[in-house]
């Protein structure tokens, strides 16, 4: 199950809730796919991330989940939310079942001009069986912590961080300077996005279709009933970012954010091999009768 947002409750098919505390959220917006594999019912699901709606619902049902590089997996029949962000990925219970169904759904696919033509090596034939990291280098990226996160989750991550440098991993801090300016940067490119792709859903090409007066109409009854209230909201900030006048002032600014972001990144990897990071600055919300203010669901 899949929706807009990071608490899976925005579902047309109805809330999910987390296994481990039903009075609380999976996360999101795979949130059903990681539920379900923490619950026992599938060893494996995929999921669709954006902006975390894979590894955020995977933290808070501790479960395995992986967003793909860019182009691994096809998206080829995966309705189109921001195209440039989407990507395909794996939930599962353990690091080797993620492996094996991420070897199985990698690779370059003809119906997906975005996919990538490069050869997929055996992930879970890579995987380490000494449990050893002796001569990885491992980058904590100071930006993520501090103000905004959860003692608990801080203490958490600390441990983990620990326990790899147990492992033999070298631990060094890290900067990425302009990482914080990911979530509004985000909040623009990705209901901008939205609202391009989500146009075609108009009755005449695809989608349902309400029976009306005339033509405008028709449009405005199909997408007010095929849409929900968290869509239709993005839709909506999107097609502002995009109008004339503030094309510039808004969606091409927040393009060169994601660019200075990327080179923080980049910089990075120069020294390190892995970034280290809490995946959700928060414990899982508990479950609100009455939604959610937007901003709190912003995958």
């Amino acid at each position: 199950m899949s929706c807009h947002g990071s608490s899976t409750e925005n579902s047309a098919f109805g809330r999910t809730a987390n296994p481990w505390n039903l009075e609380c959220v999976p996360g999101g917006s795979s949130g059903g796919s990681a539920a379900a594999v923490a619950a026992g019912e599938t060893p494996i699901a995929l999921g669709s991330d954006t902006g975390g709606s894979i590894r955020q619902p995977a933290a808070l049902c501790g479960v395995v989940g992986l967003k793909p590089t860019y182009g691994l997996v096809s998206r080829f029949g995966l309705v189109a939310f921001a195209s440039s962000l989407d990507q395909v990925g794996p939930f599962a219970g353990c690091v080797e079942d993620a492996a094996i169904l991420l070897g199985a759904i990698a690779g370059h696919d003809p119906n997906d001009a975005t996919s990538l033509n490069v050869e997929i090596p055996d992930y879970s034939r890579a995987l380490n069986p000494q449990l050893t990291l002796k001569g990885v280098k491992i980058g904590v990226i100071q930006e993520t912590f501090g103000e905004g996160l959860n003692p608990e989750v801080a203490a958490a991550v600390t441990e983990a961080i620990a326990q790899l440098k147990k492992l033999g991993a070298e631990i060094s801090d890290i900067s990425c300077p302009r990482f914080r300016a990911g979530v509004p940067a985000y909040y623009i490119i990705a209901p901008s996005e939205a609202s391009a792709n989500l146009a075609r859903y108009d009755a005449v090409k695809f989608g349902i279709r309400e029976q009306a007066a005339n033509l405008v109409e028709m449009y405005a009854k199909t997408r007010a009933r095929g849409f929900g209230t968290e869509v239709k909201r993005r839709i909506m900030v999107g097609t502002y970012t995009l109008s004339a006048g503030y094309y510039d002032a808004y969606y091409l600014k927040a393009q060169k954010v994601r660019t200075l972001i990327k080179q923080d990144f980049e910089a990075a990897f120069e020294s390190v091999d892995v970034l280290v990071c809490p995946t959700s600055p928060q414990r899982p919300l508990r479950r609100e009768k009455n939604g959610r203010p937007p901003l709190a669901c912003i995958y």
